[in-house]
């Protein structure tokens, strides 16, 4: 498997996780209004399916971007390098994909927590990206290829 592939299945691993702690964030009531998976949804269609599909290609995305951008993002470590990953997702996410579903910039029409939960939930998803791709390539920290 070559490191793209690597960096598919660790973005995967991450978006299992995020969605894990999202649908816990909901059960508990916590910014009910904010389901991202049916704001995709809405914006393919109303499908619910196909919200969640989005929501993993996604994912794999920033797989794929850690694979082919870990040398140019900051950070001595994947964990670090994921981590900054996933706040950069949030920027794009709050600054571009929030007020296009009408939620505001930074998601405000939700209130102030929306900003402060998608961040912690961006950073974990890059914690856990970095480190699942450090893990598939099977060495302690450092990449040293993209290929």
């Amino acid at each position: 498997m070559n490191n793209v592939s690597k960096g598919i299945v660790a973005g995967l691993v991450a978006t299992v996780v995020l969605s894990i702690l999202m649908v816990m964030k909901n059960s508990m009531g916590m910014l009910p209004e904010m389901d991202i998976i049916k704001m995709l949804a809405s914006m393919m269609g109303g499908a619910i399916m196909m919200g969640w599909a989005m929501h993993f290609m996604v994912g794999a995305g920033y797989g794929v971007a850690l694979s082919v951008f870990h040398g140019m993002l900051p950070g001595s470590s994947l964990l670090v390098k994921g981590m900054v990953l996933g706040v950069i997702g949030w920027l794009v996410m709050m600054l571009m994909l929030m007020p296009m579903m009408g939620a505001g910039l930074f998601g405000l029409n939700f209130g102030m927590m929306a900003p402060v939960a998608t961040l912690m939930l961006h950073v974990i998803f890059g914690a856990v990206l970095g480190v699942s791709y450090r893990m598939l390539l099977g060495h302690a920290d450092h990449v040293h290829s993209a290929a």
